[in-house]
């Protein structure tokens, strides 16, 4: 009986059977409809990601006129890490004339606002002339990331000693005292870097803390819409499900606890977000087919709720991708080729 070639969620090489492929697509959407209460991905549907999954090619594309926005975040810091010395605005040129981005990224190595704050001055400049070099879109992105506020980087309590301790109230209250100084550094950078020229500013890796970190970046976009009522803000989400680390946060009358992508959407898009950045999680026990068809499911019925752009997050652990420091380009253009075809998303 033929094999196909396929990863597990850590990158592992494994082999299945057609029949075994068929079954871990049939699981993988399973568990995403009984988590989310979506719908499933359609017989034809699952049988499309079947034969995509069978492929043998290196790399898979999209057919000519089916292609979406590639946007990247965390732009400056990712050519660094690989050991290649070069300036922020070099590296923004290198993602437009060389890898072919749509969008681009100037960050903070720290990737985080807090930190940015008390030097935004040193990168008002640098995005002021690379928007005279640059033709594509050009972002400033960070992340909320309420863990700097609380001790003992921060004056806050910490909560993930507090609540274990029984000291729920106390921990409440630092996550609500995390959420507004996080606020009012969102705005500050972003106001920063928007005059500066900046074309939208991306909130990465929202709800990284649960749900107040959700909630900040949710009011930090509201504060900012009403101050830049052209703004285009993108925001990326950390991970599938939102959790409830306060538990009782809302936002317009939403619990911000336990939402999935389908509904994390709606509650971005109405607080003002252009370009949502929709995330589900690789488990590394699973199959690369159980994964990806996971995906799909929830991807689609998050593109299906809303009313913006949804930009699919792949990258390591996410996506369907695997859990591993280099991604096979196999597993990333099929998993990205698949995500393209059946979710209708806008970008990757």
């Amino acid at each position: 009986m033929k094999k196909v070639f396929s990863r597990t969620g850590d990158g592992w090489p494994i082999e299945l059977t057609e029949a075994g492929l068929m079954k871990e697509i049939e699981a993988g959407t399973n568990d995403a409809a009984e988590r989310g209460k979506i719908p499933h991905l359609s017989e034809d549907e699952r049988r499309h990601l079947f034969d995509l999954l069978k492929s043998t090619c290196k790399i898979n594309g999209v057919e000519k006129g089916s292609e979406v926005i590639m946007t990247y975040d965390g732009g400056t810091n990712k050519i660094g890490r690989m050991g290649i010395s070069t300036g922020p605005i070099q590296v923004l040129q290198l993602y437009e004339r060389c890898f072919g981005a749509d969008t681009t990224e100037l960050s903070h190595l720290d990737y985080s606002f807090k930190p940015v704050k008390p030097i935004v001055h040193e990168f008002t400049h640098v995005m002021e002339q690379a928007q005279f070099l640059m033709v594509v879109p050009v972002f400033y992105g960070a992340m909320p990331n309420l863990g700097l506020y609380t001790k003992p980087d921060g004056p806050m309590g910490n909560p993930a000693e507090l609540i274990p301790n029984g000291q729920i109230k106390e921990g409440k209250e630092a996550y609500e005292g995390a959420i507004e100084l996080a606020v009012e550094d969102m705005v500050y950078v972003g106001s920063a870097l928007y005059e500066a020229g900046a074309d939208g500013i991306n909130f990465d890796s929202v709800g990284a803390s649960g749900d107040a970190d959700f909630k900040a970046a949710l009011v930090a976009t509201e504060k900012l819409r009403k101050k830049y009522p052209n703004i285009c803000i993108e925001m990326g989400m950390a991970g599938e499900f939102i959790l409830g680390m306060h538990s009782e946060l809302t936002h317009n009358g939403v619990r911000l606890a336990g939402l999935y992508p389908h509904e994390q959407v709606k509650v971005a898009q109405q607080a003002g977000v252009n370009i949502f950045g929709s995330v589900i999680n690789t488990t590394t026990t699973k199959s690369f087919p159980w994964n990806i068809s996971r995906v799909i499911t929830f991807t689609k019925a998050c593109v299906d709720a809303s009313d913006i752009p949804v930009h699919g997050n792949m990258g390591q652990g996410v996506g369907g991708l695997p859990v591993c420091d280099v991604p096979s380009i196999d597993h990333v253009s099929l998993a990205s080729k698949a995500m393209v075809e059946i979710t209708r998303l806008d970008g990757l």
